[in-house]
């Protein structure tokens, strides 16, 4: 099948160690980021990722900022190793695929992926740049944000003819900084930034506040569009501190869920209608249900859902015009298209990730989408993307 290129809108890329080292101001390298090499032992359980130093643990490259120490992981480079390779183990950057953190390694990778165009999520800032929010110095905190924006859009995208799309962090500690931040990126043509699925889990105020407003109404005045991807609360959902991993990663989902159901009766949607917000990594199925949950509550509950006059549409109407789902494999969101919203999704190839579908990603394509319209199948994977984005590549 002659299937149109891809272009994802969730992928990673792993920070090169001199990112922060080359471009923080002398008196901060020995506190800023940097990367030394030790062994280590780590585990994923309840929901939880730990990591401790130990001698009888694996050779792994480790970044150092104030006094965190955080592993380099296999599962977030698992490009290139087998699944039963993929543990929750350490890695340096000599194991890894090239294509992980240099950008022309990279770009290669897609050509063997039937990929045109991507856009990565940062690893050692968290999801949604949450490491430099939870550091002590502020002043450190917002000239990393900025060095972290500047090599996205100066050395990641940049000779890329536009098939790396930046996505970059913001100060979440400062709204105003934030909004600053935006203003200062959309100047260069940047339209994607990071934020937390569930802000009060990083300690910070709910979407139901007014606290983000500068940075909201920054993103709609620039077109940029708030993304959010699973683990950007930085709580995973799980249903015990023993639960195996393979529960959380089979909820991996309900952060998304929760997520949008904040954001329909939260009001921003309807006070800023140009607003549009994606959700990476989360697929697809739960839609459905969701907007028809919340279309009932609005409907039924109005007199004590605490919603007021915020709302004044269902919130199924907010959906359709401004929030965008990912996937990579989901054929029971796939066999609901219709309600998910054929406007409304974007495919993935999540690499470099242990979910990845690299190098595979047409095949998976083909798998999934195989029998749906041609038309429909460009939406889901190009054509939605390109109008979300803004992006100059042919429809």
């Amino acid at each position: 099948m002659d299937l149109p290129k891809i272009i994802s809108i969730d992928d990673h890329v792993i920070e090169p160690a001199d990112v922060w080292q080359s471009r923080l101001p002398a008196k901060y390298r020995d506190v800023g980021p940097r990367v030394i090499q030790e062994r280590g032992k780590m585990q994923f359980v309840g929901g939880v990722f730990s990591y401790e130093p130990s001698d009888e643990g694996e050779l792994c490259d480790w970044w150092l900022y104030e006094d965190k120490r955080v592993p380099q992981t296999r599962l977030s480079a698992a490009a290139g190793f087998s699944r039963e390779e993929v543990k929750v183990t350490g890695i340096t950057y000599e194991e890894m695929r090239d294509g992980c953190y240099d950008p022309v390694a990279r770009l290669a990778d897609m050509d063997m992926n039937h990929t045109e165009a991507q856009m990565s999520f940062p690893s050692f800032p968290r999801f949604c740049g949450q490491t430099f929010m939870e550091a002590e110095d502020k002043e450190l905190s917002d000239l990393c944000v900025k060095a972290y924006n500047d090599w996205m859009v100066e050395e990641w995208c940049a000779g890329s003819d536009g098939r790396l799309i930046p996505l970059t962090i913001v100060q979440l500690w400062d709204a105003e900084l934030a909004a600053a931040e935006i203003h200062r990126n959309a100047e260069r043509g940047v339209r994607a930034v990071c934020f937390s699925e569930i802000p009060p889990y990083l300690n910070l105020p709910s979407i139901h506040t007014d606290y983000w407003e500068p940075f909201f109404r920054a993103c709609e005045e620039t077109g940029t569009v708030i993304n959010m991807h699973i683990g950007s609360s930085s709580k995973m959902p799980s249903t015990s501190t023993d639960a195996p991993a393979a529960v959380g990663s089979t909820l991996t989902f309900g952060n998304a869920m929760s997520s949008m159901a904040d954001w329909l009766f939260s009001g921003w949607l309807d006070r800023l209608p140009t607003l549009k917000l994606a959700y990476s990594e989360g697929q697809i199925g739960w839609i459905p249900y969701i907007l028809e949950r919340a279309d009932n509550v609005w409907e039924e509950n109005r007199a004590w859902g605490g919603f007021g006059d915020k709302v004044p549409e269902p919130p199924s109407t907010y959906y359709y015009r401004q929030i965008y789902g990912c996937f990579f494999d989901d054929v029971y969101g796939l066999d609901n298209l219709e309600k998910v919203g054929v406007n409304n999704i974007c495919f993935e190839t999540d690499y470099p990730h242990s979910d990845s579908t690299w190098p595979h990603s047409k095949e998976t394509a083909e798998k999934l989408m195989g029998h749906l319209p041609e038309d429909v199948i460009y939406k889901l994977m190009r054509g939605n993307a390109i109008e979300m984005l803004g992006l100059d590549f042919d429809k």
